[in-house]
Formats: C-alpha cells, sequence, structure tokens
C-alpha cells in the first residue's frame, strides 16, 4: 500500500510532457478543420463531414499497426528512447500538415504522425507504470490527466488564433514543433544516479510473441477491448467533433468552439486527477460504472440543447459549456481507469502487452465512431448524430457491469 504522498522526478515531467503534447497534437486537427476544410476544398457544413472523420480513421490505421509492432520496438531499443522516437514522429507529421497543398496530401502526413502517436499510445502508459511499480493506478491516471491539459492548451490557443485570422497552416506548425522539443526531454543525456528504470536485456520478440498468444488465449481479455473500444469511441466523439457542432450547429465563432472544448479538457483534466488520486485496485470498477451511467443523460441533453430554450445567447452557452465540462468529468477515466483494472484483474499476463492491446482495441473505437459520427453527420446533421455517444456509453456501462457475471471470481482464479 503506497502512502498518500506523490513522488515525480524528470521522467514524471517527461511523460506528463509527452501526453500534453500528444494530445495537443491529435486534437489540432479537430480544432482547425472547419478552416482546413474551406482551405482545401471539403467543407463541413456542405457534406464534407465524411471525410473529415475519414482523416481522423486513416490516422486511426497507423496508430493501430504503431501500437502492434511498438512491443517489439521497446523491448529492442527501450521504453524511453521509444517515447522520444515518437514524439519525433507525431510532431513531424503534424508538421508537415501544416504545407500540404490539397487533402489528400494530409493523409500521409497523418499517417506519420499514426505511427509516432501509435509508439505513445503503447509505451506511455507502461512507460510510467515502470516508475511506480508500487502504485501505478494513481500515477497513470495523473499522468493522462496532462492529455486534457494538452486539449485545453491547444483549443484555447487554436481557438483564439483562428478567432484572431491567423491561418490554420501556422498553427499546426505550432502544435508539431512543440511535440519536436518535448522529445529532448527523453533524449537528453541521462543522470547517471537517475536512470530510467528500464528491463534489464529488453524482451526478445520470441518473449513477445509468448505474451501475445497467452493474451489472445484469454476471455476476459477479448471482454476488456470490448469495453476499451466503446468506451475510446464515445470519448473521441465527444472530443472531436465538440469545435466543429459547435461551430455549425449554433452559428458560433472558433473561439467559442474553442471554449466548449476547453471545457471537456478542464473536465477531464479535474476528473482524472480526482479519480487518480481516490484509486485502488478495489473501487476501479466502481469508477468505471458511475462514469459511464453518469454522463449518459449529460450527453443526451448537448442532442436536445437550443439557444430558443433559454432568453439569452449568454445563458445558453453558459449552460453548454457547464454540460460540456460534466461530460469531461464524465469520460476521464475510461482509458487509463479500465486499463489499469484490466492488467489488475490479468496479473499472470505481461502488463506492457496488456496495456498496447487494450489501446489497440481504444483507437479503432476512435476512428470507427468518428467516422461513423461524420458520416451521420451528412445525412441527419452533427447535432442529432451526438445520440451516438450515449448510445456507446449505455452498451460500455453494460460490459463493465456484466463482466463480472460472464467471469465470476470462481472462473477468474481458475483462469489465474
Amino acid at each position: 500500500m503506497s502512502s498518500g504522498k506523490l513522488k515525480l522526478g524528470r521522467y514524471d515531467v517527461a511523460s506528463y510532457a509527452a501526453f500534453a503534447a500528444y494530445s495537443l497534437c491529435s486534437l489540432s486537427i479537430p480544432i482547425v478543420i472547419v478552416a482546413m476544410g474551406a482551405d482545401l476544398n471539403f467543407p463541413l457544413d456542405k457534406g464534407g463531414m465524411a471525410a473529415g472523420g475519414v482523416l481522423h480513421l486513416m490516422r486511426s490505421v497507423a496508430i493501430v499497426i504503431a501500437l502492434i509492432l511498438c512491443g517489439a520496438i521497446a523491448g529492442q531499443i527501450g521504453k524511453r528512447i521509444s517515447m522520444g522516437s515518437c514524439m519525433i514522429l507525431t510532431g513531424g507529421g503534424i508538421l508537415l500538415c501544416a504545407f500540404v497543398p490539397s487533402y489528400w496530401m494530409l493523409i500521409p502526413c497523418l499517417l506519420i504522425a499514426g505511427i509516432g502517436e501509435g509508439i505513445c499510445e503503447g509505451v506511455a502508459t507502461p512507460f510510467v507504470q515502470d516508475l511506480h511499480k508500487d502504485a501505478p493506478e494513481r500515477y497513470v491516471n495523473i499522468a493522462h490527466a496532462f492529455w486534457s491539459i494538452g486539449i485545453g492548451i491547444c483549443v484555447l490557443g487554436a481557438g483564439g488564433l483562428l478567432t484572431l485570422g491567423v491561418n490554420w497552416r501556422i498553427i499546426l506548425a505550432c502544435a508539431g514543433g512543440l511535440a519536436l522539443l518535448t522529445s529532448l526531454l527523453f533524449l537528453w543525456k541521462e543522470n547517471p544516479d537517475r536512470k530510467y528504470p528500464e528491463t534489464a536485456g529488453g524482451v526478445s520478440l520470441a518473449a513477445i510473441w509468448d505474451y501475445s498468444a497467452a493474451i489472445g488465449k484469454t476471455p476476459r481479455f477479448w471482454v476488456y477491448c470490448l469495453g476499451m473500444f466503446l468506451g475510446a469511441g464515445s470519448e473521441f466523439c465527444l472530443t472531436f467533433w465538440t469545435a466543429a457542432y459547435i461551430q455549425i450547429s449554433f452559428n458560433a465563432s472558433a473561439w467559442m468552439a474553442g471554449l466548449g472544448t476547453a471545457a471537456i479538457a478542464f473536465g477531464m483534466f479535474a476528473g482524472r486527477t480526482y479519480f487518480g488520486l481516490i484509486a485502488r485496485p478495489g473501487n476501479l470498477k466502481i469508477i468505471l460504472l458511475a462514469a459511464g451511467l453518469g454522463t449518459i443523460p449529460v450527453t443526451l441533453l448537448l442532442t436536445v440543447l437550443s439557444p430558443a430554450m433559454f432568453g439569452s445567447g449568454v445563458l445558453f452557452f453558459a449552460v453548454l459549456f457547464f454540460l460540456l465540462f460534466l461530460a469531461g468529468i464524465g469520460i476521464a477515466p475510461y482509458w487509463p481507469t479500465l486499463q489499469v483494472y484490466g492488467v489488475h484483474q490479468l496479473p499472470h499476463l505481461d502488463s506492457t502487452m496488456l496495456y498496447i492491446y487494450f489501446s489497440a482495441m481504444g483507437i479503432p473505437g476512435c476512428g470507427f465512431f468518428t467516422w461513423i459520427m461524420g458520416v451521420c453527420g451528412d445525412h441527419i446533421g452533427l447535432k442529432h448524430s451526438f445520440f451516438l455517444i450515449p448510445a456507446s456509453l449505455v452498451l460500455f456501462s453494460l460490459v463493465i457491469f456484466l463482466e463480472g457475471w460472464v467471469f465470476p471470481k470462481k472462473e477468474l482464479a481458475e483462469e489465474k
């Protein structure tokens, strides 16, 4: 049992910066997508939402491929070098997006960024876990909270700059540049007395194959994968499409759209920080169920909210931002807490590979639901397509609730 005081060092700071830079690069595209679509001939208000969804779908393909391979990569070169390298790929890909002349040129640039993001997605959580083997559930949630800080920086900064007339290309160049700088926190010369605790000798490809085979044969693993797919899909639908939802549905400025996404980010930061402080192995399932069920009515309200319900635009946006803040708190624990919960429930399996494969199932959820929401937006309007979020949360909550019935403690003990 760990004490209440947190113990932080250089690589905690590096991991926090990586999560922030990762989210900054990941969300910079959704924030500028309305301006980008108008400039590159796929306007979102004229049938271009599906094209916007394809961008993240293709990016997700690269992320999943990198996730599958990152265990072997980290096993050969170590987690520290892997983290530094992934920041270079992520930042470089987004930086290249700033110079593309057409829509189709965005795809190879995002594939490069996706490879870096996939490595980061697979390695960042076990990177933090290895720093704090005594209480990973606390430090993992807190590290993931910095994803929300990156979102906040992105949406407030990018939204404000777009409103002031700054070109979207400059915004992407800045986001990519910051990720490139973050790589130095990992790749800079180490203090000999405070080296990162790498696994001695690395991990062989044969061992990785054996770990993977054991994981794939475990039925309970696939239940958690389904939860990751649904939870990640609902989370990213909200974070990816909210800015466009506010601009298109309510004819608002990029700044107001940025404030809306910032409300989600602040909610996610508050949620992940709080859940990180209270998380213990025995209450992780309760946290997931409470968050899933509590977010359903909040996201349902987003589909019916209208300025006509209020006497003034100020009151309407205040209520909208408050709901988005609550939604941010609700979706905060899905990704990190379900990963840690799955690892706790499957202690006989390799934890690093579990984190990687859980993420490998979460990322397709992000890409699939984002694309489906864009397709629905083209046909029924983006506001009504937000029904997809509470629908996926209902299924997510059912999976978390029923996994204890499908795999009771007796069966789990036999599996171990």
